[in-house]
């Protein structure tokens, strides 16, 4: 009996323990990472450094001076030098070290061995970005960090900058206008564009920044962020007046700042420009956002005129895509498939678009639409994306890398709210007032009357 109550005392507490880490992992992975996860994770680290290192063969050859000096005072036998490690800093999230490379290393070597770094320090995944000549940060993500999307808190947005989704590496993914002026976002029915677009708008909505909406779907996309749009196109005969609007905004841009660049022998040399960014702020215009949604639409005809009308939309697609930039005009074009069976214009287009986004698409074609001419290896990765996770995307740039990013869930009603809350931030632009879409009036609701009212009989 003593037995049984001993076994009782110590497996009780152990079986408790058990069985809740265990509810923390698959419940709640963050709060299992922070009690649990963090401390084993560190101690695998700090214990096994040296030999993962070597196992992974991520050591050098001691310097000579070294060599002699360990064998004269330790007079041991010399053993290879792993990359000096820093300050081990814990996250919410996962681990964060810097490492100061060995003489001959470069962040490719380590970067190749991520995979077996995870393993041996029992972590869910394992990311280097270079930080310096000769130091890199690798960074340890403890659990899945794009099941449950939590943004961080210092996301560094900005103006024209709007953190939209997390990266798998527990970063925030920032939309860049100024980086990255045009971008390319596609994705099937249901695979979270929408709720991309959705937090593009939402963000931008409290910025000095006009919105531009062409949602050929009969507005039903672009229509509830109405109060804080400048121009709202819902149909291509819409859009078809639209874009030369823009394409002549464009121009009377192009020419103040052609008035600027009259140089006379006593203007300083900070205010000669190519572009609006270096106006002053008082001569500067305000940036234009043009959002088009199921851009197909704007290419698919029916009859000739609508071809003639198809391949003008495209031109001036095309010339706000090469042109746009320097006068302040951003293009994000979202469709579910884009390529050259739309039509005349369409790789052109496609082209000038250097952002790419591709949530979960139908086939392997339409993710090489997207990735394969910038990033080719990532077209893989876009074509594993399960129906389960909407939201969830690859991003590519036109530098080779590429990432996995998923937008947290914000629902509609928000969105709008934000809209409304903002519409007096609308910019007035006399060439596209026209094109304002009307915004009803929000029937105001009457109080229910104290006293309840008899019925009137004979």
């Amino acid at each position: 009996m003593s037995e049984l109550a001993t076994l009782m005392e110590v497996g009780g507490p152990v079986a408790a323990f058990g069985g809740g880490a265990a509810y923390l992992r698959a419940r709640h992975p963050a709060a299992y990472w922070s009690t649990v996860g963090m401390p084993v994770s560190a101690a695998r680290l700090l214990g096994t450094y040296r030999s993962v290192m070597e196992a992974c063969g991520l050591t050098v050859e001691p310097s000579r001076w070294r060599a002699l000096a360990v064998r004269a005072v330790a007079r041991r036998e010399v053993r290879p030098v792993p990359p000096r490690r820093g300050l081990l800093r814990p996250t919410s999230t996962g681990l964060r070290i810097r490492l100061r490379l060995a003489p001959g290393q470069e962040p490719a070597d380590l970067a190749a061995s991520c995979e077996r770094l995870r393993h041996a320090w029992g972590v869910h995944a394992a990311y280097v970005e270079p930080v310096k000549p000769g130091v890199v940060e690798l960074r340890l993500v403890g659990f899945d960090v794009l099941r449950r999307v939590r943004m961080p808190r210092k996301a560094g947005g900005g103006l024209l900058r709007v953190p939209v989704a997390l990266r798998e590496d527990a970063t925030a993914f920032v939309r860049d206008y100024l980086t990255v002026p045009h971008e390319l976002v596609l994705g099937a029915t249901l695979s979270g564009k929408s709720m991309y677009l959705r937090h593009l708008i939402n963000g931008l909505a409290g910025q000095s920044v006009a919105l531009v909406g062409i949602d050929c779907k009969r507005g039903v996309e672009l229509a509830p962020f109405a109060p804080r749009l400048s121009a709202l196109a819902t149909d291509p005969e819409q859009a078809a007046e639209l874009l030369p609007a823009l394409v002549k905004e464009m121009e009377e841009r192009y020419d103040l700042i052609r008035a600027r660049q009259g140089i006379a022998p006593s203007t300083p040399d900070e205010e000669i420009t190519s572009d609006v960014w270096g106006l002053p702020e008082s001569e500067r215009p305000v940036p234009i956002v043009l959002f088009v949604d199921e851009v197909a639409e704007l290419f698919l005809v029916a009859t000739k005129k609508d071809e003639e009308r198809r391949d003008e939309m495209v031109t001036q697609l095309i010339r706000l895509a090469q042109l746009g930039r320097a006068a302040g005009i951003y293009l994000e074009v979202c469709g579910q498939r884009f390529g050259a069976e739309l039509g005349k214009g369409a790789t052109m287009l496609r082209a000038q678009l250097s952002g790419r986004v591709c949530h979960r698409v139908n086939d392997e074609p339409s993710a090489k639409m997207a990735l394969g001419d910038i990033a080719p290896e990532a077209v893989g990765a876009a074509c594993t994306i399960a129906p389960e996770r909407p939201g969830l995307a690859v991003v590519g740039d036109t530098s080779g890398g590429w990432s996995r990013i998923r937008s947290p869930y914000l629902s509609l009603a928000d969105a709008a709210a934000r809209c409304r809350e903002t519409a007096h931030l609308v910019p007035e632009l006399p060439a596209l007032e026209r094109f304002r879409p009307a915004v009803p009036s929000r029937p105001v609701e009457s109080p229910a009357p104290l006293v309840k009212p008899r019925p009137v009989t004979d």
